[in-house]
């Protein structure tokens, strides 16, 4: 399938599959995109950002959830800074990981759990949700906002 920056939604069928279309994503990204996850617990998040990251250049193995770190940066043909939100107390506890600065930066930013940070995204952003339909079935449906 080729994408280009239009809303589009998307079936996988494995986790290789969700990388897979991350990895195409990756070739719409430009520096300063933001990328908004939301899905629950176990459905693919972190395996989509995974694909984004290999699109950019940088090695899938070196990508993991930073659950407890809240971000991690990888740097690749693009900057990519990976935060997961699970943890997060409320929405101003972004500002003490330097939230604003890192929308300041040159690079692309994936935000697992994105739904917590609302009130402090941009007005543009890329919209992700994906939803387990069955075991390894996902559906992703993606908007450029």
């Amino acid at each position: 399938m080729a994408l280009d920056r239009a809303n589009f939604s998307q079936k996988t069928t494995s986790a290789e599959q969700t990388i897979r279309l991350g990895k195409e994503l990756a070739g719409l990204l430009t520096s300063g995109d933001l990328i908004v996850l939301t899905g629950p617990l176990g459905a693919g998040k972190t395996c989509l950002v995974k694909g984004i990251a290999e699109g950019l250049g940088i090695p899938e193995d070196e990508v993991n959830s930073p659950s407890y770190t809240l971000v991690n940066e990888y740097h690749g043909n693009l900057n990519l800074y990976h935060f997961d939100l699970y943890r997060l107390e409320n929405g101003s506890d972004l500002h003490n990981i330097g939230w604003d600065d890192y929308l300041m930066r040159d690079g692309i930013i994936a935000v697992e759990w994105g739904e917590r940070a609302e009130g402090f995204l941009p007005e543009k952003y890329i919209d992700i949700q994906i939803e387990i339909i069955a075991d390894t079935n996902r559906e992703l449906k993606v908007t450029f906002n």
